[in-house]
Formats: C-alpha cells, structure tokens, sequence
C-alpha cells in the first residue's frame, strides 16, 4: 500500500476535514493498489467486481452493487444491490448516483482502468457527469490521476512535481488560464477537443490553477499528488 495519509492532507488543506466527506468507489477494473484511509462519515462502494478487491484488503463495503458478471456469484450481503445486467448504464455509474443522492460531492474512484479502454472511457465520462453537477471526481490510475473540471477550476500545492496534461473535452472549451506550470501561461485561451495543446505541461515547484470558464477540461496529474490539491 502506498501513504494511506494522503487523504489525511488533502482534507487539512480544503479546511475543516469533517466537511469533507468522500465516497470511495472501487470497480472492477485493474486495482494498482486501495490507498485511501476511511474517516467517519465517508461513504463505501463496491461496484460489482470491486467487492472482491475490497475483501482482499480487508476493507469493508457500506454499499454492494451491480450486476455481478465480473464474480463468481452475487454477494450474500444485506446491503448488496443486483442490477439488470440488461441495462443502460454501468454498475460504476450506478454507484456514483447512489453516492450523489447521498449527498456526497467528492468521490474517489479506483480499479476504474486498465483492461478494457471503453469502461475507462466511460468512467471519463462519468467524472464529467460529476463536474457538470458540481461534484468532484478522480480516477486512480495505475500512476496518474485523472479528473475533470467543468466552469471551475483545480489548484495543486508547491510541492507538486512531474507532469501535468490538461485536455478540452467539450468541443470547444473558453476562457482557460494555466499559472504556475513550466509551458503554456494561457490566460483566456480558447482549448478545442480536436488539438492536443496541453499535453505534458510540468510542475515548477510553485502553487499552479487550471481554470476554465466555459466547458469542461480534463485534468491529469501524478498519483503522488492528490494530497496536494487545495480546491
């Protein structure tokens, strides 16, 4: 397991802690490791296979769902929830409207990569959902963490390192300001979804904000640095 207090600061940084709370989500996708630490009044999802990521690490699940096609059997759990397996949306979706209805607005998702490229993609696109409704999403990967921002913006702390890519995803995206990064000081550029611009931007050892006015960014940062996010 890697710094389990990651959580820790990154909650100290956003203020009061117990305002905080966040809904862990774990899928069924490849698990590079379960480094959260869980406070009271967070909130635990399993999605489908995820459950059995979640034994295995001796965590235990507030919330079972899904339509169990990636384990052996569906779990014998009072708080398990079998969907349809003939349905419109993912059992990771899913998830993220049982944590929203619940109030949550920060959600933490793991094993949400690797295998197979279409479910990573829609979990892309569920991280938007969550932007586009106010919430805040991030997608662990393996080394990196991926979110989105829709008419907001992201600030990561000096002690950020490495790279960091920012990506239109709506068609057209305006009014975007990049400050504290190595390349590309934009101040009310205009980002499209057709033109890579802002791939592999680096941390200067300085606080840095990706903003955007109108439309939604995808932002991608290392693994490490999710501790150092101020907002």
């Amino acid at each position: 397991m890697r710094v389990i207090a990651a959580h820790i600061s990154m909650r100290l940084a956003n203020g009061d802690s117990m305002t905080n709370k966040i809904c862990y989500i774990v899928g069924a996708g490849y698990n590079y490791g379960l480094d959260f630490y869980i406070q009271n009044g967070d909130y635990v999802i399993a999605a489908d296979g995820g459950y059995d990521y979640l034994q295995k690490h001796g965590i235990p699940a507030d919330l079972v769902i899904g339509d169990f096609d990636s384990i052996a059997k569906p779990p014998p759990l009072s708080n398990a929830i079998t969907l349809n397996r003939n349905k419109d949306f993912s059992d990771m979706f899913e998830a993220i409207k049982i944590g929203i209805k619940k109030g949550y607005e920060y959600f933490h998702i793991y094993c949400g990569t690797g295998g197979r490229f279409d479910h990573t993609f829609a979990n892309i696109q569920a991280l938007t959902y969550l932007s586009q409704n106010g919430k805040r999403g991030y997608l662990v990967d393996k080394d990196c963490i991926i979110t989105t921002i829709t008419n907001g913006s992201i600030t990561l702390g000096p002690n950020c390192s490495g790279y960091i890519s920012v990506f239109s995803f709506s068609d057209i995206s305006t009014g975007v300001y990049l400050k504290g990064l190595k390349y590309t000081e934009l101040e009310n550029n205009t980002m499209s979804s057709t033109c890579p611009m802002g791939v592999s931007n680096e941390f200067i050892g300085v606080e840095s904000t990706v903003s955007v006015d109108d439309g939604t960014l995808v932002v991608i940062f290392p693994r490490e640095h999710l501790c150092c996010i101020r907002n």
